[in-house]
């Protein structure tokens, strides 16, 4: 599943996956398409444990949204902070984006 997913990441994943991959954000490893018990993480820091995850439209319906809650509160049970960002801010704010993973991994912005 997880494979599958890498090979059909959206271009946004995409742009966030080159800014992350090789240990690019301040030398930290991210993984892409992590399976981490029964769900697979767009990116995740295992040392920082911190998730980011990539909302599009479809995660704005009733029912997507209570399946993320529960996502959010299984990791969340397991000590994995869930970073959420649209599309949208990976496309036009993609500082601001940064700025938040850098901070939920204990590192100041450049």
């Amino acid at each position: 599943m997880a494979g599958k997913l890498r090979v059909a990441s959206t271009p946004d994943e995409r742009t966030l996956w080159a800014l992350l991959r090789d240990r690019r954000l301040v030398g930290v490893k991210f993984r892409r398409q992590h399976q981490f018990g029964p769900y697979v993480l767009d990116f995740f820091c295992p040392e920082a444990r911190v998730a980011v995850e990539l909302d599009g439209g479809q995660h704005f319906e009733s029912a997507a949204v209570e399946r993320d809650a529960e996502r959010d509160a299984y990791l969340a049970s397991r000590g994995v902070r869930v970073l959420r960002f649209t599309n949208r801010e990976v496309r036009f704010e993609r500082d601001a984006v940064l700025a938040a993973i850098l901070s939920a991994l204990g590192t100041p912005s450049p």
